[in-house]
């Protein structure tokens, strides 16, 4: 943590609610090299990317991980879906007081503690498979966003080029990313290539002193996307990455400069003083204090940078974190 900047963020600006319209989401745009600072809305975002970029989404879709429960006792608990283990098997956490060997159901969906691990999660055994269970949760909206889901989260927690169930968040840098202004990118020569990588509960932790991981994640990427990224980058194009969950898959699956196809886990974690191996530039959002996400910014554009960005952010009252404002670093 030491080697990012903290700084006290008004509450009022963390977002509780999406933009009804996704790409009036503000820009600023961040360049490395000569640590000039611009300001936009997302829907400009083509006025400053050309045929010399690729784009790499990450197409992961968010589950509806949260589920309300009833106790044998009568009580309530929230539980809150983490890992697939098996057919019927769940890692999950728990808000709630619930012994090992207890049930617990909702309608006809029921669910029986079977452990409890040290990290304070708990694996549990349900009657309904993994793709069944999903239609008993809702939207797992980040613990930073004071409300209950609503039924427009439904469609605003979710990228528009979301495909792969998997994710317990959202990948939040694409959410500003709109049909039509993906259509318009592509129009200016333009390729947008998707990786997979399903972002887990670390992704809204905060960083501890000495933290050396962010848990594992899993991701993949087929044989043809390698291939295909591999050739676009030797012709000398700029890899843009939207999102640091693509980031982290990106150069995960880097080995000696080029992409390898990669199907399982990875438990990278990017903080100042990492080298960037495929990214030439980043989309993400502006992100809370501590973040692992904010560690990763600062390792791609430098601490003293970055800092200055988010000092001017909070001046002019940006939204911040899932539903809030976007920042372009070339």
């Amino acid at each position: 943590m030491s080697e990012i900047f903290n700084f006290d963020l008004p509450k009022e600006l963390i977002a509780q609610y999406p933009l009804k319209e996704r790409e009036k989401a503000r820009l600023m745009i961040v360049h490395r090299e000569n640590k000039e600072i611009k300001e936009d809305l997302f829907e400009n975002i083509g006025n400053y990317l050309n045929d010399r970029f690729v784009i790499v989404l990450n197409d992961t879709r968010v589950i509806p991980a949260r589920i309300i429960c009833n106790k044998e006792t009568g009580g309530k608990i929230e539980v809150f879906l983490l890992k697939n283990l098996d057919k019927f098997l769940w890692q999950v956490l728990i808000k709630g007081k619930i012994k090992v060997s207890a049930k617990f159901k909702k309608e006809d969906m029921e669910g029986k503690i079977v452990e409890k691990k040290e990290n304070g999660s708990y694996i549990v055994e349900f009657n309904k498979d993994k793709e069944e269970i999903k239609n008993y949760g809702e939207i797992p909206l980040p613990p930073y966003i004071k409300r209950k889901p609503e039924k427009e989260d439904k469609i605003y927690y979710q990228t528009v080029y979301a495909k792969k169930n998997g994710s317990i968040a959202a990948p939040t840098a694409g959410l500003h990313f709109t049909e039509e202004i993906i259509e318009k990118l592509k129009n200016k020569g333009i390729e947008f290539i998707s990786i997979t990588l399903h972002i887990g509960w670390y992704s809204i932790k905060v960083l501890k002193e000495n933290k050396n991981s962010v848990g594992e994640e899993y991701l993949e990427i087929n044989e043809e996307t390698a291939i295909r990224l591999n050739e676009l980058k030797s012709k000398g194009k700029k890899i843009i990455a939207v999102g640091t969950s693509t980031t982290r898959g990106l150069e995960s699956a880097t080995e000696n400069g080029k992409i390898k196809p990669y199907n399982g886990y990875t438990n990278l974690f990017i903080k100042p003083g990492f080298k960037f191996k495929f990214i030439d530039g980043l989309i993400t959002n502006f992100h809370l204090p501590k973040s692992t996400h904010l560690s990763l910014v600062c390792a791609f554009a430098g601490t003293e940078l970055i800092e200055k960005c988010y000092k001017i952010a909070i001046e002019k009252k940006y939204r911040f974190y899932s539903y809030g404002d976007s920042m372009l670093i070339i």
